[in-house]
C-alpha cells in the first residue's frame, strides 16, 4: 500500500549474498563491462564453472547411456508442474526489476516476494518428484538412468537453494531501502536465477528427450 519515494537514492546496489556492489545498470554514468566490474565478472566466472560442471555430467551421461543395463526412466508428471512454477518465478523477477527501475519499491518487494515463494515451491515440488519415484521403487542405485536423474536434479536443486539465499538477502535489503530505485539493482540476481531456469530446461531435454 505504501510506495516510498526516495529523492536521493542510496548508492548501495544489490550484489550477491556476500554483499559486493552491483553495477548501476540503468543509472547515471557510463555502463561498465563485465571486465571492469568485479561482482559481475565473478558471477559470470562462477556460472562458467557451473556450466562446465554440467557439461562434464553430460559427457558421462551420453557415454553411460550406451550400456546394456540402461533402462529409460519415465518422467514424473510433477516435473512439468515444477517447470511451470520455475518459469513463473523468472517472470515475477522480471516484474520486480521493472518495478524497481520505475521507482515502485512496494511493487518491487511484492514481485520479488513472489519470486522467492515460487522458487521455494519448485524445490518442494522436486522433493515431491523424488518421493514419487521412491514410492515406485526407483532409487538412486536402481539403474544408471535413475542415478543420473537423482544426481543431476539434486545438484541443480543445491544451486537453486543458493539462489534462494541470495533472494532472501536481496529482499531484506530492498525492505531496508538499501537497493537503488531507478536502476537495475536486481540485475545480478536475475542473471543467476534465469541461468538456473535455462539449466533446468536443458536437464529435462537431456534426461527425457535426447
Amino acid at each position: 500500500m505504501l510506495e516510498q519515494t526516495v529523492h536521493e537514492p542510496p548508492s548501495v546496489t544489490d550484489g550477491g549474498p556476500a554483499g559486493p556492489a552491483a553495477p548501476r545498470e540503468g543509472g547515471e554514468g557510463p555502463r561498465r563491462g563485465p571486465g571492469h566490474d568485479p561482482a559481475r565478472f565473478g558471477l559470470w566466472a562462477f556460472l562458467g564453472t557451473v556450466a562446465m560442471l554440467f557439461m562434464g555430467f553430460t559427457s558421462a551421461y551420453l557415454v553411460r547411456r550406451e550400456s546394456l543395463d540402461w533402462r529409460p526412466l519415465a518422467p514424473p508428471a510433477l516435473l512439468w508442474v515444477n517447470t511451470a512454477v520455475l518459469a513463473a518465478s523468472s517472470a515475477a523477477l522480471e516484474a520486480a526489476r521493472r518495478a524497481l527501475r520505475g521507482w515502485s519499491l512496494g511493487g518491487a518487494r511484492r514481485w520479488l516476494g513472489v519470486t522467492g515463494f515460487l522458487g521455494g515451491g519448485f524445490l518442494l515440488g522436486q522433493v515431491g518428484a523424488w518421493r514419487l519415484l521412491r514410492g515406485q521403487g526407483v532409487f538412486l542405485a536402481s539403474n544408471p538412468h535413475s542415478s543420473f536423474f537423482y544426481m543431476l536434479t539434486g545438484v541443480h536443486a543445491a544451486h537453486l537453494l543458493g539462489g534462494l539465499i541470495w533472494f532472501a538477502v536481496a529482499w531484506w535489503r530492498l525492505r531496508r531501502l538499501a537497493l537503488t530505485p531507478g536502476t537495475d539493482a536486481l540485475g545480478l540476481f536475475a542473471t543467476y536465477w534465469h541461468f538456473l531456469g535455462v539449466l533446468w530446461l536443458y536437464l529435462l531435454v537431456l534426461l527425457f528427450v535426447v
